[in-house]
């Protein structure tokens, strides 16, 4: 059976509001919501098929746009390439041209929205954003604090927080802190026993490599919070998806100062892992925030790091 390649738009607009329409009756999976887009002719690039389906479904004309996450998904009766592209701005004013139905939906609300099961992982691409701060080790608790502050005051809505030094207790009183720093601002991602999860409903949690391994089948979070894991290679990206994982980590891209002698990945390793994964994926590893552009256009979410983006 062919895969029927598919380019979809996450079309931004006020306060990154997404563009969302709802499928005809008639049409395969008709009723559900959907990510405007259409069908890639023989010949023809994705970039040329979105601005089209876009021109006839909506009558508007893309003027910026970026690679988010391609999706491959097998229904029953047909198998599909979803080439899902970020458009961030565009002329004209959208409307339903087919008489479908439009919504602009805040991104945190596209989980109260019903779609097509192929669309599971460009609704949390949607979601994400392109940033994944990782706090440094080692910090007196007062700075990191102050860190934390001025990241989030300089649009930081991602946030994981690492400190492998502090014990457990410690941990667990830091992160309370953090999380009332965080709230209304930014996603915490805490790690830490699975034993703990239960104690913050307001985090997210990031399993390292090892509890990824060791996590067996089922999910071990509720669905409404966020999971993610670190993964070094296609075995673990295997068990991430299994997991049901909302995203994860990639690394190392490169060398970085903390293992300056571990193997890393390269651009290229990496962009062949990722035409495998259908989930959003942040590169880590050596990556500066200029190198956004290169991990968008491989299939990349955006880059995880500390250097690059903790605000000394």
């Amino acid at each position: 059976m062919k895969r029927i390649h598919v380019a979809a738009a996450v079309i931004r607009g006020p306060e990154s509001s997404v563009l969302i329409a709802k499928r005809p009756l008639d049409k395969h999976q008709g009723g559900l919501w959907e990510f405007p887009g259409g069908k890639v002719e023989d010949g023809e690039g994705v970039e040329s098929a979105l601005a089209r389906e876009l021109q006839e479904e909506l009558g508007i004309e893309v003027t910026q746009a970026q690679p988010l996450i391609q999706v491959r998904h097998d229904y029953p009766d047909k198998q599909v390439l979803l080439d899902v592209w970020e458009v961030l701005a565009f002329a004209g004013e959208p409307h339903g041209a087919e008489g479908q139905p439009l919504a602009w939906v805040a991104p945190e609300e596209l989980v109260d929205y019903s779609f097509p099961a192929a669309n599971q992982p460009i609704v949390t691409a949607a979601r994400l954003p392109q940033h994944y701060l990782i706090t440094p080790d080692g910090l007196a608790v007062p700075r990191l604090l102050e860190g934390i502050a001025r990241a989030l005051d300089a649009g930081i809505r991602l946030i994981q927080l690492r400190a492998p030094s502090l014990p457990p207790a410690d941990y667990r009183t830091l992160a309370e802190r953090v999380l009332a720093l965080c709230a209304g601002r930014a996603q915490l991602m805490l790690k830490g026993p699975l034993e703990w999860v239960e104690d913050f409903p307001g985090a997210g949690w990031h399993l390292t490599a090892e509890q990824l391994r060791r996590a067996g089948s089922g999910r071990p979070v509720q669905a409404q919070r966020w999971l993610a894991a670190s993964c070094h290679g296609a075995e673990e990206l295997a068990l991430a998806a299994a997991l049901e994982v909302d995203f994860v980590t990639l690394s190392p891209v490169q060398s970085t100062a903390t293992h300056p002698g571990a193997p890393t990945l390269g651009w290229q390793r990496a962009a062949d892992l990722l035409s495998g994964f259908d989930r959003p994926v942040f590169l880590l590893g050596g990556l500066q925030a200029g190198d956004m552009g290169r991990a968008r256009q491989i299939g990349a979410q955006g880059i995880a790091a500390i250097r690059a983006f903790w605000p000394d």
